[in-house]
């Protein structure tokens, strides 16, 4: 009998909890067109979101790009089709591997940080103290985060494409494949739609890791402890909408658009 009252209240909690998110999500759409525009804090934002994450982001894309060259080889090698390396490894770069990898390194160093940020401020009273002076926590703290990673996972989704690519280019140097070759399969096979697909994904992934964060800080509570607990959550919880987000946007724009 506990044991089901238990999993009755983890479902009432996670179907407000849901709502809470919805709400938070088409108040802070309705607060970007509300005036004062705020652009201090975007300009922070974007700094933090885009420009520090760049390097995190093209390590990974360049690693991603030579450990996609190094599968991509053994695998058409068995069927004497290895020189289609270039158009393999660009492929899955450009529709799969760098949005995704790039939203869960932002998610873990940009997700995190926003849901510590904001539940150290709910929790030392500090939302409360804007609230008093008749300042929007939404519009100032919520806005700016939530439109610096629409607007900067794209941009670093395209960071990421070159480097993939590169790794994948310097790789099959490596293995005896030949640049020139390289670079023609992989205009054969990658078309604008691709990069486009990448794109979306991109900005989509942004606004998850965003709503994620900074709603998961401004429900922190408890103290130091409860923004521990909301970190963590914000992590694990970003990981998740991403991946389920990612099944979601292939179907949409594969299946239904037909985008191939």
């Amino acid at each position: 009998m506990d044991k089901q009252k238990s999993l009755q209240e983890n479902f009432v909690y996670t179907i407000k909890d849901a709502g809470k998110a919805s709400i938070l999500f088409f108040s802070t759409v309705r607060m970007i067109f509300k005036r004062p525009y705020e652009f201090a804090p975007l300009l922070k934002q974007l700094y933090y979101v885009g420009v520090k994450a760049l390097s995190v982001v093209i390590v990974t894309g360049a690693v991603v790009g030579l450990v996609s060259a190094i599968q991509a080889f053994y695998q058409l090698k068995s069927m004497s089709a290895e020189g289609m390396i270039g158009g393999f490894v660009s492929v899955s770069v450009i529709k799969e591997l760098a949005p995704l990898l790039t939203a869960f390194v932002t998610a873990a160093r940009v997700g995190t940080g926003m849901a510590a940020e904001i539940g150290t401020m709910k929790v030392t009273e500090q939302i409360d103290a804007l609230r008093s002076m008749a300042v929007s926590p939404i519009k100032h703290l919520v806005v700016p985060r939530f439109l610096a990673c629409a607007i900067m996972l794209p941009i670093l989704v395209i960071f990421a494409d070159i480097a993939g690519i590169l790794g994948g280019y310097l790789m099959s140097l490596y293995l005896g494949i030949s640049g020139t070759f390289f670079f023609q399969q992989a205009e054969k096979f990658v078309f604008a739609g691709d990069v486009i697909a990448g794109l979306v994904k991109g900005m989509t992934f942004g606004i998850i890791i965003a709503l994620v964060g900074c709603h998961r800080g401004l429900s922190a509570r408890g103290g130091a402890e409860g923004v521990g607990l909301s970190t963590s959550s914000a992590a694990v919880n970003s990981f998740l909408f991403i991946i389920i987000a990612n099944f979601f946007l292939n179907y949409g724009i594969y299946a239904i658009l037909g985008v191939s």
